[in-house]
Order: C-alpha cells, then structure tokens, then sequence
C-alpha cells in the first residue's frame, strides 16, 4: 500500500452502508451477552429464600451477599473498560464472561454464606466487565443515525436476563434445589463463550485505532459493505487522536467536564433504580395496596423500563438526546414524587398506575439511554473505558441506593414523603443532562460525534 492509497473513514463506510446481516448478528451476541449478565446479576434473589432455609440465615446474614456482587460489579466496571481499550473488546468479554461463569459454577458447591459472599463478588467482577463492553461493541457497528434505535433494545438484555431467572427459578429450584439455578448461569455463559469465540468480531474501530490491524479491519468491513473496493484503501477514524492512560483522558480539558456530569446523571439514575428495585414492593405495601397488587405494580414498574428503554432510544436518534433524556428524567422525578399520595386511594389507582409507568420509563429508560450518550461522547482509544467508568459510578449509586432505603424505613419516613425524597436525585439527574448539552455545545471539538482530525479528510483519492 503507498502514501497515495486512498483514504476511507470507518464510521463513513458504516453510515453509508445498509446495515447487513453481519451486524444484525453482532447485536444479537451482544443481547445474549447482556441476558446472561442480567440473570447472574439477580440470580440470588431468587435463591435467597432457600439459602435462608438450608443454612439458617437471617435476613441480616444474607444481606453481604447482595452487597459483595454489586461491589464487584462496581469494581469490575472500573477494572475492564481500560482493560479493553488496551487489548480489545472481543478478548475481554470473553474474559469477563468465563470469570462470572466460573465463580458462578463454583457457587453452586459453596458450603456457608461467607464463602457465597466471596464467589459473589469475584463473580460480580466478571458480570461488571461485560456489560460495558458489550454496550460499547455494539455502538460501534451502528450507523450513527440509528446507535440509540438500535442499542436501547440490547440494553433490555439485562432485564429480559432477569426475567429469564424468575420463570426458571421455580421450576429448577423446587426439582433440582437452589444450586441449579447457579449451575444454569455457570454452563450458559460457557457454552455463549464459544459462539462468541467463532462469530463475535473485534470492533472494527479498535482494530483501526491499532493501526498494524488494517487487513482485519477490512476484512470485517468487507461483510458490512460488500460491494466497497477496500483493497487498496487505508482506513482512518473521523475523530481526534488521543494519547496516554484511558482513564487520564476522561478528564482532559474539552471532554471532562462531560464527563463529570455522565457520572452524575448515571449515579442518579442507578441510585433511584436499584433503591426502587429493593424497596419499591414493601414501600407500596405500606401505603396500604395488598401484596398481590403491590406485585403487579413492580411488574408494571419494570415493564416501563424496558419498554422506556426502546422508546426513549428511537427519540434520542431524532431529537437532541440529552433533551429527551432531561424530559423523561422530570417527568420520573413529577410521577414519583406524585406517587406516595396516590397509591392506597381505589379511586385514583389508575393515576398511581400512570405515574409508576412513567418513573419506570424516565428511570431505567433512561439509564439506558444515559450509557448510549456515553458510547457517543468518547473516542475509540477511550470509549470502552468512559462507558465503563460512567457505568461504574452508576453502581457506585446502587450501592447508596440500595442502603439508604433501609435507613428511611428504620427512621419511620411515611411513604410519602420517601417518595418525594427520592425525587429529588431524579430531577438532579434532568439538571445534569441539561448541562452536559450546554457543555457539548461549547466544546465540540473534544467530543468524538463531532470531533475530525486535522490531516485526515473524510475520504481522499490522493
């Protein structure tokens, strides 16, 4: 190849093309990715009852076993995202994904909880690297007018995971005894591992960004766009160049102070998700609503988040993102402080309905939608770092969420005025995401949707 080959943009040649069968099917392993993450991640809770039951634990005993998985989640989030801008997002999901298949094996033959405890957070490390990844991989085989239609719906990989452990739970458990249920999220990831060996590309963008990786870069780029004559071409990435440590590069002037308010928005959005996930049935119980019915609202909560999810997705791709997200956001923030004095009243259910349908969309929708910005905001040297750190103080949020709901409950706050309490970081949230606009707005040219490098065209034939 000479220093008159032509000149082609990756994200060029992506955009232009019609979007093939190759990527369909990248989006599908990275969904799988996700479902298997989401029913290791939960798969505790549903084996929490017969756990109490063989070993006698109290609730009390249980509870550092919730509390080490998600801190290996948060741990593994930090740990993986520059571990994949250095050796590849490919490698590392494999890597993250036979660390959680393990331990969770392991799990299955654990003789006490403090060594649940342990395998929980080792497995919890793995389940933290390969949700981030996964999110990245995917991002970057989208055609950038479709990356938030086309990435919210694998994002609802961790619910439908979720999902999958409730209507399995029974049917395992009661034949087979709680291991079963460890031993399914041990052997599913094992057998995923090697699909993604034989047909999970590398990211087409890290190979460029690796410049001695060309030959497979087009090779990849030969099955999204066929018809393309990439022989001779010298593949390029349309955005600025970046040097030093991943992490150091999230903070550098122009890009940092996005970046600062990404942590903000996700430590928002995770800390009212997972305090409405843990306290949510007990909370309505408490505004009078019996068990069954308390049951069918969650449901209806989480179905919200899925399907706010792919809806706010489709908007993001059409409108200023960060606007939607900040409209869903306040109107979360209305619909939750508004909730506490709905529910219990037979006469208002169907608004205490409306409303937690509502928060369900502006919260775990727009978690989503929050990790999709971040895929957008950085630049493929950082991406999977900056997904992984804004997803990393996201869970940096659940864990405070998760343990501030039992600190209200023990200082006897009506639900009510919990509700409202909890509103407020959901309208913090919105103010957050408004000023990342503006910040974008102001300094575009560290911004990777629009950042271009200055001696390298678009496309160039000289």
């Amino acid at each position: 190849m000479t220093s008159r080959s032509p000149t082609l943009a990756v994200q060029t040649l992506i955009d232009d093309a019609p979007l093939s069968r190759f990527q369909i099917a990248t989006f599908l392993l990275c969904f799988a990715i996700l479902v298997l993450d989401g029913y290791d991640t939960v798969v505790v809770g549903y084996i929490a009852p017969a756990l109490k039951a063989q070993f006698g634990a109290a609730p009390a005993q249980l509870a550092p076993m919730f509390g080490a998985g998600l801190f290996g989640l948060t741990i593994g989030s930090f740990v993986f995202g520059p571990v994949a801008d250095r050796f590849g997002r490919k490698p590392t999901l494999i890597v993250s994904i036979a660390i959680f298949a393990l331990f969770s094996l392991l799990s299955a033959w654990a003789t006490s909880i403090p060594m649940l405890i342990v395998l929980r957070f080792v497995t919890g490390l793995g389940l933290g690297g390969a949700m981030p990844n996964a999110y990245t991989l995917a991002a970057e085989y989208c055609p950038a007018r479709l990356r938030s239609t086309l990435v919210a719906p694998i994002g609802c990989g961790i619910a439908a995971g979720g999902a999958l452990g409730g209507l399995a739970a029974p049917h395992l458990i009661g034949a087979f005894g709680w291991q079963s249920m460890l031993v399914a999220g041990g052997v599913l990831p094992i057998i995923l591992m090697f699909m993604l060996a034989r047909w999970l590309p590398e990211s087409v963008r890290h190979l460029v960004a690796h410049g001695e990786r060309q030959a497979e870069a087009r090779a990849i780029l030969m099955r999204i766009a066929p018809h393309a004559d990439l022989s001779d071409a010298r593949l390029t990435l349309d955005e600025a160049r970046v040097r030093g440590f991943p992490i150091g590069q999230l903070l550098r002037p122009g890009i940092g102070g996005g970046t600062l308010l990404l942590w903000i928005t996700a430590f928002m959005a995770l800390f009212v998700i997972y305090f409405l996930g843990n306290w949510l049935p007990i909370l309505i119980q408490q505004s009078g609503v019996p068990f069954r019915e308390a049951s069918l609202m969650t449901a209806l909560y989480l179905t919200g988040n899925s399907l706010g999810a792919i809806l706010l997705g489709v908007l993001m791709d059409r409108f200023n993102p960060q606007y939607v997200l900040a409209a869903a956001f306040v109107c979360a923030a209305a619909s939750l402080a508004s909730f506490g004095h709905l529910a219990g009243h037979p006469a208002l259910a169907w608004l205490s309905l409306v409303a937690l349908f509502v928060t369900g969309i502006g919260t775990g929708g727009t978690m989503t939608g929050t990790n999709i910005l971040s895929t957008g905001y950085y630049p493929t040297a950082t991406r999977a770092t900056g997904v992984a750190w804004t997803l990393g103080m996201g869970r940096v949020g659940s864990i405070v969420g998760s343990m501030i709901g039992g600190a209200m409950l023990a200082a006897h706050w009506l639900p009510p005025r919990i509700f409202e309490a909890v509103a407020v970081p959901v309208a913090a949230a919105a103010v957050s995401v408004c000023a990342l606009a503006v910040y974008r707005a102001r300094h575009p040219a560290g911004d990777a949707t629009s950042a271009r490098t200055s001696n390298e065209p678009r496309t160039s034939n000289t």
